[in-house]
């Protein structure tokens, strides 16, 4: 089993239907990390200020500094081309991604899927404590897709070695 899972995290406009992906990050085997602004396609118009709040991105801010969606979609293709990551958010990350590959015109080419296919129940039963854990260690406040990604592989790195303290 891997110590280090290509863990992926996207963060959206809103939490609903109409939401969109306006970051994507992605922990890699090898300690790495991508993260990208997103550029809003012209039709994603839907924009939650709850969510703005929670991310700590502004609009505005996607759209002067955001990459465009065909070279974010190029990068993850040429980080991830034929990889599994991982994601504790599937049920919306898939989505958010597949919105993302369609508006740019771009095939995804890894496989993304849920993390619990991948955790032992020993690892579930010590998950939010050694989360807790990571969180408290790095004393970060941003609440961005790369950050996101890196403490849920490393709370898998640590329970999967059992580290409880």
């Amino acid at each position: 089993m891997l110590n280090r899972p290509y863990i992926i995290d996207v963060e959206a406009s809103g939490f609903g239907a109409w939401s969109y992906p306006i970051e994507v990050g992605v922990a890699m085997r090898d300690n790495e990390k991508y993260c990208a602004l997103i550029s809003p396609a012209p039709e994603w118009t839907y924009w939650d200020k709850k969510a703005e709040e929670l991310h700590r991105v502004r609009r505005d801010v996607l759209e002067a500094h955001g990459k465009p969606r065909h070279v974010v979609t190029e990068d993850l293709n040429g980080l991830l081309e034929g990889k599994t990551v991982y994601s504790d958010g599937w049920v919306v990350d898939k989505p958010w991604l597949t919105t993302l590959f369609f508006s740019a015109g771009k095939p995804m080419k890894f496989q993304i899927s849920p993390l619990e296919l991948i955790l032992s129940e020993p690892q579930m039963a010590q998950w939010h404590k050694v989360k807790d854990q990571v969180v408290d260690e790095l004393k970060v406040t941003r609440h961005r897709a790369s950050y996101d990604a890196w403490v849920i592989q490393e709370t898998y790195r640590r329970t999967l070695a059992g580290a409880v303290t």
